[in-house]
């Protein structure tokens, strides 16, 4: 049995250009299926986000127009309901590395609002790519790699990987209403950013980095962790 720490954002809210907070959290199909696949697999989850802070699920991603269809909305609750995880993550300043045979961050907006700048996820992060352990990271949480910039440089510079597009962005109407975004935040770190088809499964592995471009992407994350995990 391998134990596994999701770091989840603490965020309900993100901030626009204009000043206004826009609801989010984390998206829950990102957080259910890898759940599901690693929990059905006997191993371990932890959560940890900033502060101990409970995590808020985005009511966006719970609706069945969302989610698919009304029962796939159904089990995203079922999941997040029977996730005692969720309801007593651990402080993040407090994890431990060492403790854990794998990192994984699902996303949801909320990472553009804390996890970008926390630098106690950026710590993790880099000592997490350091130590060849599987780094799992999806959707809008990849943005999380900006907090491991010291002096400019970040250790995931040059790595292929992929992450919510500017077209997924532009698609929910917030691209032109965001300070900036994920994709645009990688590309300007100096990642080789890749790209699926807007809303279809896609992952990239480099190395120990493991990414998916969208919500549907976490799903097909999670089996290839679940390989490596054995």
């Amino acid at each position: 049995m391998a134990k596994v720490l999701f770091v989840m954002t603490g965020a309900a809210y993100w901030t626009l250009k204009d000043g206004t907070r826009h609801p989010t959290g984390y998206w829950a199909e990102e957080f259910a299926a890898p759940y599901s696949a690693l929990t059905g697999a006997d191993h371990e989850i932890v959560v940890a986000t900033p502060r101990g802070a409970i995590p808020h699920v985005d009511s966006m991603s719970l609706r069945p127009s969302m989610a698919g269809s009304e029962q796939i909305a159904l089990d995203l609750e079922e999941v997040l309901r029977s996730a005692e995880e969720l309801r007593r993550p651990i402080e993040l300043a407090d994890a431990r590395l060492a403790d854990y045979d794998a990192v994984y961050y699902p996303g949801g907006h909320g990472p553009m609002e804390d996890l970008w700048k926390d630098a106690d996820s950026g710590r993790l992060l880099t000592a997490a790519l350091a130590s060849g352990k599987p780094l799992a990271i999806v959707c809008h949480a990849p943005v999380a790699i900006l907090a491991t910039r010291r002096n400019g440089v970040s250790p995931f510079t040059g790595y292929r990987m992929t992450a919510y597009t500017n077209d997924e962005e532009d698609a929910v109407g917030l691209r032109e209403k965001a300070f900036w975004t994920v994709e645009d935040g990688l590309v300007e770190l100096g990642v080789d950013f890749t790209r699926g088809e807007i809303w279809k499964p896609y992952t990239v592995i480099d190395r120990n980095l493991f990414t998916g471009q969208n919500p549907a992407s976490a799903a097909p994350l999670a089996e290839q962790i679940l390989e490596v995990l054995g």
